[in-house]
């Protein structure tokens, strides 16, 4: 897949939160392992955080608030938005200091 294309590294299968960085990941992971109190009314699915499941619910709805001024894809959250960007403006903030190839996303970075 093109860096162009790959918006993440790091998908949740229970909430579909989206994380560049492993480590930030596996915390993220932990959130699922306790009580989960908010629940979705359509598919069941449980969640710790509120702002979690509402996030989820917009699978649902095919919610996407935060639309790309450029080009007009949308996301359901303002940090895709954010790495999305960087493919119109070029912006590379993850060099490597060995080979000096630069990436959109830090995930992208730290796996190479």
């Amino acid at each position: 897949m093109s860096e162009e294309l790959r918006e993440s590294s790091y998908d949740c299968d229970i909430c579909k939160e989206s994380f560049l960085e492993e480590s930030k990941f596996n915390q993220h992971k932990q959130i699922h392992k306790v009580e989960a109190p908010y629940h979705c009314d359509i598919c069941g699915k449980s969640f710790s955080r509120r702002g979690s499941l509402a996030t989820h619910k917009q699978l649902h709805t095919g919610e996407k608030p935060y639309h790309c001024s450029i080009c007009g894809k949308s996301f359901t959250n303002d940090s895709h938005l954010t790495r999305h960007i960087r493919i119109h403006t070029g912006e590379k903030p993850y060099p490597c200091d060995i080979c000096g190839e630069s990436f959109y996303h830090r995930g992208n970075f730290t796996t190479h």
